[in-house]
């Protein structure tokens, strides 16, 4: 199952590129169904903060009317940064499943040399985090040939 959603959160972040974001792309499921997802599209918002899994975790929120997304399994493409791994360790999420490792990719698309899987351990609530390298090689070409693009 975490195969098939994290194909859609690939989908998504073709759908970031083509609308003129960064290439990753996130869905939210709940109850095995899609509950809410998102693009990076922070250059267009001017907002820093506006990643996919800031998006996607947004619009969940409004949905539910909360910040409790206990319930919920977050699926990117690309592995979360320290910034969208806060915001889900804030919203309660307890399992990301990612395609794409931050080893795969070029050091700008990070701020700094963390671990997440040392920082992880260190939160209150721990989230699962599985890094499905089956579709690693597809979410990758997406990002190589966004960094082609003039």
């Amino acid at each position: 199952m975490d195969e098939k959603f994290l194909q859609k959160a690939i989908e998504k972040s073709r759908e970031s590129v083509a609308l003129g974001g960064f290439p990753v792309g996130v869905i939210i499921v709940r109850n095995e169904e899609i509950f809410s997802s998102g693009i990076s599209n922070g250059k267009q918002l001017n907002d820093p903060t506006s990643h996919a899994e800031i998006d996607a975790i947004r619009a969940a929120c409004q949905k539910l009317q909360t910040r409790d997304l206990k319930g919920v399994i977050l699926y990117s493409s690309l592995e979360p940064c320290l910034m969208c791994f806060a915001a889900s360790t804030w919203a309660s999420i307890p399992k990301i499943v990612f395609a794409c490792g931050r080893g795969r990719v070029s050091k700008q698309h990070y701020e700094g040399n963390h671990d997440l899987v040392s920082i992880n351990k260190k939160v209150r609530r721990p989230i699962e985090i599985i890094h499905l390298r089956e579709l690693e090689d597809e979410a990758l070409q997406i990002i190589e040939n966004w960094e082609k693009k003039p």
